[in-house]
């Protein structure tokens, strides 16, 4: 089978290639000129471990392409995978689905009978049912199927979830479209019971309910963290043991300055607003968001504070994406941390390992490091912002000789207190009681 995989960003190239990698055609179409100039010479647009050299494999084996024309990469298409961007919409939280809505409409002049064309975008309810009705009315004569395909990728390690995922779901209207899925995820061996089929709609409320009930379990373990500060207790201990429960789990349970990345903040609100849009308020979410925010503000008003006369300190932030294993800096903490602070006379110095250069785009007055224990020379307050494995073996001794300061405030709990102290330093942690 021929596959084309509309949209060249996260979801769309990561899911293009392990379908190449799996032994399939695929054709990757993107609008965006530059990127598919720069995928045709090897250049990888995302950092993703492991994606440069699936792609190179794949590019030599003959399988995996690139290309800015829609003739040519739909009309021999046995399956076209849309893998649009769905923002959100300033003000209410609504997706914006017209960039998915204009591929639909760009493609459906090259599209041949029989093809199946399956939503990877997170998409409302009703959403592949309007897919439909689009592709109907500009060609009423063509033979399709109608299929969604939710992806449940994690950056950093987006490749191993898709080729050992825990389940693929798959919303379908008929029986072709049904076949050629599970043509289409046949090498990856799942059981019966991990390839899920069911309605349009069912596949739909399924990515949003997913990534809503997960972004309620991390704010729930932050407001836990607030009382454990409030009380004397320790977040990562009553994390660790509530999480031994079965019926809880562990995953998802780490306390932090909040919620950041593509999918969380963009999907909760676009789930709060399907409610209020179809009278079914969740109300557990709107909450969730509203919380979220206020964590993120209060983390910089706890640095603020921990200063005392901030005007003209210095602050050195490690990490600015939003999680580990990745560039990605949408809506991470450190994009509203950064500019408070500033806000507040104080001057930051800033690393990351991989997100820099995304960083630099939008945060203006930082000064920019060029490694991690460069963040603290002259610093009055080292805060760390993402928990990458490279901070963990700092040398907190030198990190101390370079510090202007004494205080490390660890927001994901990446250092001992014993260790912080044994270097003359102090340790403020989230969830957790300092011995200052």
């Amino acid at each position: 089978m021929k596959i084309t995989m509309i949209g060249t960003g996260y979801v769309g190239l990561v899911s293009g290639v392990c379908f190449a990698d799996n032994g399939f055609e695929v054709t990757c179409l993107d609008i965006d000129e530059d990127k598919i100039r720069c995928l045709q010479n090897g250049q990888v647009p995302i950092f993703e471990p492991g994606l440069d050299t699936l792609v190179d494999r794949n590019v030599d084996a003959g399988r995996l392409s690139f290309s800015i024309d829609f003739e040519q990469a739909l009309h021999l298409a046995d399956v076209v995978f849309l893998a649009v961007g769905t923002p959100s919409r300033p003000g209410g939280g609504e997706a914006d689905l017209s960039y998915l809505f204009d591929s639909v409409r760009m493609m459906t002049p090259h599209l041949k009978d029989g093809v199946v064309i399956v939503t990877k975008s997170t998409v409302v309810v009703g959403t592949n049912q309007r897919i439909s009705d689009i592709i109907g009315d500009i060609n009423p004569s063509l033979a399709f199927s109608i299929a969604s395909n939710p992806e449940f990728l994690r950056e950093g390690c987006a490749i191993d979830d898709f080729m050992s995922p825990d389940r693929v779901v798959v919303g379908v209207q008929d029986q072709h479209g049904e076949q050629i899925l599970r043509k289409l995820y046949s090498p990856l061996n799942l059981p019966d019971e991990r390839f899920v089929v069911t309605s349009l709609e069912n596949a739909e409320l399924i990515k949003y309910a997913s990534n809503a009930f997960l972004a309620m379990k991390v704010t729930f373990i932050n407001e836990v963290a607030n009382l454990c500060e409030m009380t004397g207790g320790d977040v990562s201990q009553v994390a660790r043991a509530i999480g031994l429960d079965n019926r809880i789990g562990p995953k998802f349970l780490q306390a932090g300055p909040g919620i950041g990345g593509s999918c969380f903040p963009k999907d909760t609100r676009a789930y709060a607003a399907m409610g209020m849009k179809y009278r079914a308020p969740q109300r557990l979410i709107e909450t969730v968001i509203q919380v979220n925010e206020a964590r993120k503000i209060s983390i910089a008003d706890q640095i603020v504070d921990l200063l005392e006369k901030p005007i003209n300190k210095t602050v050195g932030v490690l990490g600015l994406a939003f999680k580990p294993g990745t560039d990605d800096v949408r809506e991470a903490p450190a994009l509203t941390i950064i500019p408070r602070l500033i806000e507040n006379g104080i001057k930051v110095r800033a690393f990351d390992p991989q997100a820099m250069e995304v960083a630099k785009s939008k945060l203006e007055d930082v000064t920019w490091c060029d490694d991690a224990m460069s963040v603290a020379r002259g610093a009055d307050l080292v805060v760390v912002l993402t928990h990458w494995d490279e901070f963990k073996t700092l040398d907190l001794g030198e990190l101390a000789q370079m510090m202007t300061g004494h205080i490390i405030f660890d927001t994901r709990a990446l250092f001992e207190e014993r260790d912080v102290n044994a270097a003359g330093l102090d340790l403020i942690g989230v969830g957790r009681v300092s011995s200052r």
